[in-house]
């Protein structure tokens, strides 16, 4: 008999299994299918639908567009001398935001800029809110390597030019300046701001977070350099004229001066030196004077050194003969009310006798026999009272008053150099008619592949008669005679003619002039020298703008190799 009957105990059989243990598997497998599908759609949006838009942002904090500079257009004389070049710099900048708090690290970042520290504390504090300041611009490439040798975070390097300007203050007026950007602000370098500029490049690189290279991905465009410019000028010539120019302002303590060299068979200036100047390459404390190039910014009443001009103008109507004389006792006459006066009385004289003696009375006589306006007319055509167009930034344009109702007073005011206005480049291009046959040249600060035909004004023959006065008056004994030059016929005139103000003329207040041909045999340059207001007993043409004629004349006579043409070989 087995156990459980034995017992007396019936057995319970276990109760069936319920789901449940299913349900919940279900339903996690069903999670987890969910989650992976929301995980892949995820990953499907991320990378089908806003793929441009992250790749984007991922762009935006990796890739960069860099500029790559391009330099200026050098800027040489007529025979390759730089006298404006460009040469690689490198601007700071920083990050304020990644800037160390450390005083010790900005203390060294201060110490290595050449600042104080409390100076570069404020900076950081004015731009505490921005991503970009500059920490100096434009140093050598040696003292930004020894800042970025400081591996200071936050602070960055840029490449870019500065130029530099070899010859100083001798060509400061002329080709005049760029700014911190390397854009022309003054002078040439303005007037070709277009042709001297280049074009930037471009390149796509990646960069890490602190904005450092990590790698040059694309060139987009190349950096093209700017246009080189060949002036007219001889650097030589613009030494020499300088030098004289500086020394004889010193000498006779006067306000300033201009020298203007001109080639008679091109028209190209040969010099243009200006006094005072300026150094170009370190414009602290600069006399704001020194900016203006005179030579053609400036106008005046020219005086005598008009009075060949005019008598060319007067020998060809063929009312005034040659063999004309003028008496001009006493040595002065009143016209409308206004009296015109010469140094001393001088009698009789011929017309090249007029010229040498600087005779106001000799000229108002000559000019006040003609009926017809012709001394302006031929000014006009000289080119005086109109642009030189020469494309200088504000290039003078002078005056000639305008023929309407004029009085015997104007008309004879005008024939020895009062009532009008010019600049000496207006002066030095009209005495070119004068040098080449009657041709008038435009002046050109750029350098020519060819001579111009001129502008026929004066007959040839009248200009040669004009020429041959001016010859005589350039003597020993004279009062040209310190523009003789050893060696040359010099043919010239001088010139000295009172300043004006608001109030009129002015006491005691005076410009010397001279404008001289040499040689005369061939003329080859037409010089022009004015000295403004020159202090002390010296102040007439003849002994103080005519001697800087001699020494820069005789200098560049001898520099471009021209032939002698004294009458006396020993001279």
């Amino acid at each position: 008999m087995s156990t459980e009957v034995r017992s007396g105990v019936t057995p319970r059989r276990p109760p069936p299994m319920a789901p449940l243990g299913g349900v919940r598997y279900g339903l996690i497998l069903l999670l987890v299918v969910i989650g992976l599908g929301l995980l892949a759609g995820r990953i499907v949006i991320l990378h089908v639908v806003d793929r441009p838009f992250l790749q984007g942002q991922g762009d935006a904090r990796t890739l960069r567009t860099d500029t790559i500079p391009a330099h200026r257009g050098m800027i040489t004389d007529r025979n390759g001398e730089p006298l404006a070049i460009s040469t690689p710099v490198v601007t700071l900048w920083a990050n304020p935001q990644d800037l160390p708090a450390d005083d010790i690290q900005r203390l060294m970042l201060a110490r290595a800029l050449g600042m104080e520290l409390d100076a570069l504390n404020e900076r950081i504090g004015r731009y505490s809110e921005r991503e970009f300041m500059y920490l100096r611009r434009q140093m050598t490439p040696e003292a930004a390597q020894r800042v970025l040798g400081l591996r200071i975070p936050g602070v960055y390097a840029q490449d870019e030019y500065k130029r530099y300007y070899p010859a100083g203050e001798v060509t400061a007026q002329l080709l005049g300046v760029t700014n911190v950007d390397d854009a022309g602000q003054e002078g040439l370098e303005l007037a070709y701001q277009p042709h001297l500029a280049g074009t930037p490049g471009q390149r796509r690189v990646l960069k890490d977070r602190r904005g450092r290279l990590v790698r040059d991905l694309q060139l987009l465009r190349e950096a093209r350099p700017g246009g080189d410019l060949t002036l007219s000028i001889d650097q030589r010539l613009q030494y020499m004229a300088y030098r004289e120019l500086k020394a004889v302002v010193a000498e006779h303590e006067a306000d300033g001066g201009v020298v203007v060299m001109m080639d008679a068979r091109t028209g190209e200036v040969l010099a243009m030196a200006n006094q005072p100047s300026y150094n170009p390459n370190n414009r602290a404390g600069l006399d704001p004077r020194g900016l203006r190039n005179q030579a053609i910014v400036d106008v005046y009443e020219p005086g005598s050194v008009m009075k060949p001009l005019a008598m060319a103008a007067m020998l060809q109507t063929g009312d005034v003969p040659l063999d004309t004389v003028v008496d001009t006792s006493p040595g002065w006459m009143v016209i409308d009310r206004f009296t015109i006066k010469d140094i001393r009385n001088y009698g009789k004289l011929t017309l090249s006798g007029i010229l040498e003696k600087s005779s106001n009375i000799g000229m108002s006589k000559l000019v006040l026999r003609l009926e017809d306006p012709v001394v302006p007319a031929t000014y006009r055509a000289l080119g005086l009272g109109q642009s030189p167009g020469t494309g200088f930034p504000g290039e003078a344009t002078g005056s000639i008053p305008a023929p309407v109702r004029w009085s015997s007073s104007q008309w004879a005011a005008l024939s020895y150099g009062y009532g009008l206005s010019v600049s000496a480049l207006q002066l030095a291009s009209a005495f070119t008619a004068i040098a080449n046959d009657g041709r008038r040249l435009p002046p050109s600060l750029l350098k020519l592949g060819q001579s111009p035909a001129g502008e026929p004004v004066i007959d040839p023959g009248v200009a040669r008669q004009i020429l041959g006065m001016m010859d005589q008056v350039v003597e020993p004994g004279t009062g040209a005679r310190q523009a003789l030059v050893p060696g040359y016929r010099v043919a010239g005139k001088t010139g000295t003619v009172r300043k004006t103000d608001a109030g009129g003329y002015q006491e005691k207040a005076y410009r010397s002039l001279f404008v001289g041909i040499a040689p005369v045999s061939d003329p080859r340059i037409v010089t022009v020298v004015m000295i403004d207001h020159p202090r002390g007993e010296e102040y007439y043409g003849g002994a103080v703008a005519a001697p800087v004629f001699s020494r820069v004349a005789g200098n560049a006579l001898r520099l471009l190799d021209v032939p002698p043409d004294a009458r006396d070989p020993e001279s």
